[in-house]
């Protein structure tokens, strides 16, 4: 019966966004299907964000459909699927021709006016900055280690709750290699998607960064001290790849066909190894150290303003994509400490999102189809999905997306506190956030007290978004407008944010 539901979504899905012809790729991350599109006019927006699988959409490198954590993994390969079964039965042409009259795809001239040639190329240009271009390239390295980082933090929160009550003391060594086993090794995969992202060859990647956590490092000596296992950690596996990759693109340039493959694996797993051993190691090893020692410092000093800072400033980093900078960091105090102190903090953004949105459906009591939507959202924004309430809701609305900041930032500031007084904690692994993080919390005081700030953190979050929306987050005028006309969107609202609206 799943199984029917997730082909389902698939199958409505795939005219809304233009058919089989109109896809050139397809991959999905931790909630989002992303798809690569041909001609982006093709896409009904509203009909996409009418199906009740469909949180949300947004768009970037890729269009890119919320569907939720599990079923966005369920989804994709139904999808694929059945785009290529249909390009098995007719083939694709050159070029997409345009709907035909009748078809489920409708396009107008106002839609085709809204969504115009010179906003596209704007937007695309916008999000095409060498900065965004390599974070989203850094994504790409680290989000598909996230499903693992998620299974093994929970089995060694699982492990530590048996360890501290004593129960099932036999299970406890099992776990723990269970929990630990891809920890130790994540370096080699962190090398592997960076060739593979890079254009190198994926196993080279995978080859020379497994040097890294190689027990026989530890003989070696460099600059007058003997390496560990594992030093310079996940900066040092990416480092390492990143320079396999141009050793083996200079390779396949000069080395005779003939000999490449003997020669070019050879020579770049022992240039790019070599490198490794007796400089990357060691100078990756000095940032990670000062990235834990900096997080320690920041939380144990500022506190609380370091707290409201980060969660203030979260859900705009999330708009601009700058986020993705702190997939590493986070990777790296995992490896590091066993738990991201920095993630708790950060997921108070999401809390005072839901804040805001509550205050929204309150303060719109006549304007049904925004309310429809925040109710369809909540549950994944309690979650830790906050896409369908920050595109939907608060980011076309304008003033809600500040005054739920000012809840991230409050929720922040708790937790910050809560550090500086010594209670510190953190999540063993990322992606999850929400109630979705409660499994993954880790820290010295004791689950049940980490549990209780935690939660304590996202109620001021929760509380301190609505009350700021909902003294705040309105003019007069937008209220007026909303309530008078369900399910209109305000004259106010930016052009390229209204379709969120609908």
């Amino acid at each position: 019966m799943t199984e029917d539901k997730n082909r389902a979504t698939a199958a409505a899905i795939l005219p809304l966004v233009g058919g089989p012809d109109n896809i050139t790729s397809i991959a999905h991350c931790m909630t989002r299907l992303r798809i690569g599109l041909r001609d982006r006019s093709l896409v009904d927006d509203d009909a996409l964000k009418a199906l009740p699988a469909v949180l949300g959409v947004v768009e970037d490198d890729t269009y890119q459909i919320v569907l939720g954590p599990g079923a966005v993994a369920r989804v994709t390969p139904e999808f694929e699927a059945l785009v290529a079964r249909a390009r098995q039965a007719a083939p694709a042409a050159a070029a997409p021709a345009p709907p035909a009259a009748g078809s489920a795809v409708v396009v107008t001239a106002e839609q085709l006016a809204d969504r115009g040639a010179a906003l596209k190329e704007a937007q695309k240009a916008r999000n095409s900055t060498p900065v965004k271009l390599a974070l989203r390239r850094l994504a790409n390295i680290f989000v598909p280690l996230i499903p693992a980082l998620i299974g093994c933090g929970i089995i060694a929160g699982l492990n530590g709750l048996l360890t501290n009550t004593g129960w099932l003391p036999g299970a406890v060594p099992a776990l723990a290699a269970i929990a630990s086993g891809f920890m130790s090794l994540i370096a080699v995969f962190v090398g592997h998607n960076t060739a593979k992202e890079f254009g190198g060859t994926p196993v080279l990647g995978g080859a020379v960064a497994a040097i890294i956590v190689f027990p026989g490092v530890a003989k070696i000596d460099a600059f007058g001290h003997h390496l560990s296992p594992g030093q310079g950690g996940v900066l040092g596996a990416l480092a390492a790849a990143l320079l396999a990759v141009q050793v083996e693109k200079w390779c396949r340039t000069w080395v005779p066909e003939a000999l490449d493959n003997l020669v070019t694996p050879t020579l770049t797993v022992l240039v790019a190894g070599l490198v490794a051993l007796f400089g990357l190691m060691f100078v990756a090893g000095e940032v990670s150290a000062a990235i834990g020692t900096f997080a320690t410092w920041l939380l144990r000093t500022g506190g609380s303003f370091a707290g409201l800072v980060l969660g203030g400033l979260f859900l705009p980093l999330v708009m601009l994509g700058l986020h993705q900078a702190l997939i590493p960091i986070h990777t790296t105090l995992i490896e590091q400490t066993g738990h991201t102190v920095l993630l708790p903090i950060l997921a108070m953004a999401g809390a005072g999102q839901v804040g805001a949105a509550v205050a929204v459906y309150c303060r719109l009591p006549h304007n049904r189809s925004l309310r429809t939507t925040i109710k369809s959202a909540l549950p994944a924004g309690f979650l830790g999905v906050g896409e369908p309430l920050i595109y939907g809701v608060s980011l076309p609305l304008g003033r809600p997306f500040v005054t739920a900041c000012v809840g991230g930032a409050a929720g922040g500031a708790f937790i910050g506190l809560c550090n500086q007084l010594g209670v510190a904690f953190g999540s063993t692994a990322i992606g999850p956030s929400g109630w979705a993080l409660f499994p993954l919390l880790d820290g010295r005081a004791g689950m049940g007290l980490t549990i209780a700030i935690y939660a304590g953190g996202l109620a001021v979050g929760y509380l301190v978004g609505f009350l700021a929306t909902y003294f705040f987050g309105f003019t007069r005028r937008m209220l007026t407008d909303l309530n008078a006309d369900p399910g209109a969107i305000p004259a106010t609202a930016p052009p390229a944010t209204q379709p969120a609206m609908a």
